[in-house]
């Protein structure tokens, strides 16, 4: 059964991926978009919002996962840190969980990677995983004769 569910990583990776990605952009598209839209240019709410809309549409797709990963989860950390965490030190209590969480999930993204099913396999972008056996495989040595 391991062994199956090893098999099944990279696609639950993937799978993972585009859900967090997809609710992110959502979240952000809500916020240009929707009932409180902040001013075009406004610090931070605007520029909150676009990081929201453009790295989880990114982070969807699987392109350029990483570096919109790390982008994402640095601007949750601000969000946790500089708006939520001076109201109450745990996230139940100061209302930053979203915050956290998201901001924990992309950074688990930045050091896994896409996971299958993502368009930067499509364009070799240099990002695929070596799978873990591979990894550790004892390099060969030369025999002489």
């Amino acid at each position: 059964m391991s062994s199956r569910l090893n098999g099944a990583q990279p696609y639950a990776l993937g799978l993972f991926r585009f859900v967090i990605g997809l609710i992110f952009a959502i979240h952000g598209a809500s916020s240009i978009f929707g009932g409180r839209e902040p001013e075009v240019g406004a610090w931070p709410g605007w520029y909150a919002a676009l990081i929201q809309l453009v790295c989880g549409t990114l982070v969807a797709l699987g392109l350029g996962t990483r570096i919109a990963a790390f982008l994402a989860s640095g601007s949750m950390a601000y969000a946790y840190f500089v708006v939520h965490q001076p109201e109450a030190l745990t996230p139940v209590g100061n209302g930053g969980e979203a915050s956290a969480l998201f901001c924990w999930a992309f950074l688990l993204l930045v050091f896994t990677g896409p996971g299958a099913v993502a368009l930067d396999r499509f364009f070799g972008s240099g990002t695929e995983r070596v799978p873990a056996e591979e990894s550790r495989r004892e390099p060969a040595t030369a025999v002489s004769v």
